[in-house]
């Protein structure tokens, strides 16, 4: 049985040393949309150990919402406590992530970013099987975060032979 009511991801939130930096990066490199700030918020209790899974004296600077294209949300925090963990995870590492963004022409894309001095990691890679139509590349924000482009104008195989790239779901 899945999780009743689920119907779309809503939002994607990470946590960035430096608010200011990431706000400019997302807003003049992305071109993402800021929407809205709230905080600083502290709590004298638990709150924030209960809710949050954080030091109870965590203090959350700000958190700031952005749309990026017509549908990614980003809540964007900063965050200050003692015990905080600045290393970035690798893909390979257990929490490792990234959020892959589609663009419509990906080398246009990639040269635009790499004329504005963004780590881009390699070249675009052609994807096969169930991808096959899918090209993508890995690139780094400023605080080492994980993003990708992608982009399959005409569709992955998968989207024109369902039934042939079907997953095991057992």
């Amino acid at each position: 049985m899945a999780l009743p009511g689920l119907t779309r991801l809503d939002h994607i939130g990470f946590t960035v040393p430096d608010l200011e930096q990431a706000h400019a990066w997302l807003v003049d490199v992305l071109g993402c949309e800021y929407l809205y700030a709230i905080g600083p918020l502290s709590s004298a209790d638990d709150w924030m150990s209960e809710h949050l899974d954080v030091d109870a004296r965590t203090v959350l600077r700000q958190l700031r919402f952005y749309r990026c294209g017509e549908q990614a949300v980003f809540e964007v925090f900063e965050y200050r406590t003692a015990e905080q963990r600045t290393a970035v995870p690798r893909n390979s590492d257990v929490g490792g992530h990234h959020v892959a963004l589609y663009v419509e022409d990906l080398d246009e894309a990639v040269s635009w970013l790499r004329a504005r001095g963004v780590p881009v990691l390699g070249d675009p890679t052609v994807s096969a099987g169930p991808s096959k139509g899918q090209r993508w590349v890995y690139f780094l924000s400023p605080w080492g975060m994980y993003f990708e482009l992608v982009s399959y104008p005409d569709g992955k195989a998968y989207d024109h032979d369902r039934q042939h790239f079907r997953g095991d779901r057992t």
